[in-house]
């Protein structure tokens, strides 16, 4: 956060992918239970565990990244809407800023949220809703595209699908600064093609396909320590340009960040998914 005194860089563990052991096709089936109504995932595949990686914090040198070089980018912006307690105020309140702030800042004509996920950390359970602790990518490429023929009117999707288009994650911490479970992205740059897995996930009612990543010594890990509820960072998960000329996507992942003070509040914050589209 803007005076906090940061490191340069953190060292940490990163919970990688690897291959289901069968050799079949990896998955995870979203378990819901009908008592609690509590979500769970179940894969077929195991977690790899890679302690000793770097992850630099761009306090400073923000401008050293974007969402066309990196996969990713940072911004200053104050949302009008700050209580975050209600899906349906967030929708009707956050919703339309965030579409004009995506279109300010990418220069998109169209912008469609189609879902948002509150994450808070509870140190006393694991919970799905908790920030994500395994690297990954949101959206694979036919994943994507099927996004669009889901959420948008069959008569506007094929024109739209003839022109650029893109899925961008807005990702806020709410309420207080995110010194706890921070954000870490990879420079799309130091990804390979075969650190990349697709993996089914399954809900109960349909089908998608997120990117498991597997190990590479060559990621370039980054983070903006102590990001506060006034800055947000632009995710991209997908573009549908991919000859090499843009960063397509970038994997994420929440990590224990070994510099977070003790008594620190647990992580809160706020991600919209939005199909992003351009003349």
């Amino acid at each position: 956060m803007p005076g906090l005194t940061s490191p340069a860089s953190v060292t940490t563990t990163l919970s990688y992918f690897t291959l289901p052991e069968n050799g079949g096709k990896a998955y995870q089936k979203v378990i819901t239970d009908p008592a609690t109504g509590n979500r769970s995932l179940e894969k077929n595949w195991n977690p790899e565990e890679r302690s000793n990686v770097v992850i630099e914090n761009l306090r400073g040198r923000e401008d050293t990244v974007s969402l066309d070089k990196t996969g990713f980018q940072y911004f200053q912006h104050t949302s009008k809407h700050t209580s975050f307690a209600n899906d349906e105020e967030i929708k009707a309140e956050y919703y339309p800023e965030s579409v004009e702030l995506i279109k300010k800042l990418t220069g998109a004509t169209r912008v469609e949220i189609f879902d948002h996920t509150i994450r808070k950390r509870n140190p006393e359970q694991k919970s799905i809703n908790g920030p994500v602790s395994q690297v990954h990518v949101d959206q694979s490429s036919p994943a994507s595209i099927a996004r669009v023929h889901r959420h948008l009117p069959a008569s506007d999707v094929s024109k739209l699908l003839e022109k650029r288009f893109q899925i961008i994650n807005l990702w806020r911490p709410i309420h207080h600064p995110a010194l706890d479970w921070p954000l870490a992205l990879c420079d799309h740059r130091s990804v390979e093609v075969a650190d990349i897995v697709p993996v089914a996930l399954i809900f109960p009612d349909r089908e998608g396909e997120t990117l498991g990543v597997k190990y590479n010594e060559n990621h370039k890990w980054k983070y903006l320590r102590g990001m506060t509820p006034d800055e947000i960072v632009l995710i991209k998960c997908f573009d549908s340009i991919q000859d090499g000329s843009v960063a397509v996507f970038t994997p994420h992942t929440g990590f224990k960040d070994p510099s977070t003070p003790d008594g620190t509040a647990p992580r809160e914050s706020i991600e919209l998914r939005s199909l992003v589209f351009y003349d």
